[in-house]
């Protein structure tokens, strides 16, 4: 295939294509790019008069991002430097907590309701099922059907059909 402007048998140069624009997805991207239209816009604004409330717009909202950036630059530092200082901080106040809890349980005893007051769980021991063992003079419980308490029980047997039973 021939195009104009082209010899017979040889095939044009591919044309390069543009790479799609990527789409800006930080803030930074975009007070990159104003800053540089911006500036084009400053060394042609005498061949354009009327961009110029729109390339002032521009600038004014650059200016603004740009400190709002940096702003929110100085609240990360000083969040990261309170976080540093509380770490330390919070440890510390937990071992204190868990000292206080220790020593009310050793003034109310570890039983003691008493320990509720302070969000402190008492030890409460298990509540206990009836005993299996007979009552003295009292009649002995029945076996379970399953042969172990609290398990499933037994599957009923069935007794094996008779072959003699069947007439063929």
């Amino acid at each position: 295939m021939t195009t104009p402007g082209s010899t017979p048998g040889t095939t044009p140069p591919p044309v390069p294509k543009k790479a799609p624009k990527s789409q800006k997805t930080r803030y930074a991207d975009h007070i990159k790019e104003w800053g540089e239209l911006a500036a084009q816009l400053a060394v042609v604004a005498a061949d354009f008069p009327q961009l110029d409330p729109q390339r002032l717009a521009l600038e004014k909202a650059l200016a603004q991002a740009r400190d709002l950036t940096l702003q929110q630059a100085n609240f990360q530092a000083a969040k990261q430097k309170a976080s540093a200082q509380l770490r330390p901080l919070m440890s510390e106040g937990m071992k204190i907590a868990t000292a206080l809890r220790v020593n009310l349980k050793q003034i109310y005893g570890n039983r003691s309701e008493e320990l509720v007051k302070f969000g402190v769980q008492p030890f409460r021991s298990r509540t206990r099922t009836a005993a299996t063992t007979p009552a003295p003079g009292g009649p002995a419980p029945a076996p379970h059907p399953s042969g172990s308490p609290g398990g499933p029980p037994a599957p009923e047997a069935t007794p094996a059909p008779d072959p003699a039973s069947h007439s063929a």
